[in-house]
């Protein structure tokens, strides 16, 4: 019976969401989307690779299922809509993150298959 409750347990997965969203906010504010400079893309990238890699270990070691992992992007999503990103920023950015924690959030192949 425990099991059941672990499987739909979205405490962890809230918090990780919130705290990236929370760093994407505070690295490159939604009115910093605005301009279109070196610095600003250089800043863009930068948070690109730290919100991602970050992603990828939080992914890495922990247990997802479908239902996390779609719990993930949600509560990401919201997030972002919320802190007043343009949709076509939120879209992009959200399936970049589903993406990527279905890829490394998925057990190891046995060799040979």
């Amino acid at each position: 019976m425990m099991a059941i409750f672990q499987w739909f347990d979205t405490e962890e997965i809230d918090e990780f969401a919130r705290s990236i969203a929370a760093e994407l906010v505070k690295r490159v504010p939604p009115a910093g989307l605005d301009a279109h400079d070196e610095k600003t893309s250089k800043r863009l990238r930068n948070t690109h690779h730290a919100v991602f890699s970050r992603a990828e270990q939080f992914a890495r070691t922990h247990k997802l299922n479908i239902y996390k992992k779609a719990r993930l992007g949600n509560q990401f999503r919201w997030a972002l809509k919320e802190a007043g990103y343009p949709k076509a920023f939120v879209e992009t950015w959200t399936y970049e993150l589903i993406t990527l924690v279905a890829l490394k959030s998925a057990p190891p192949r046995a060799p040979g298959r």
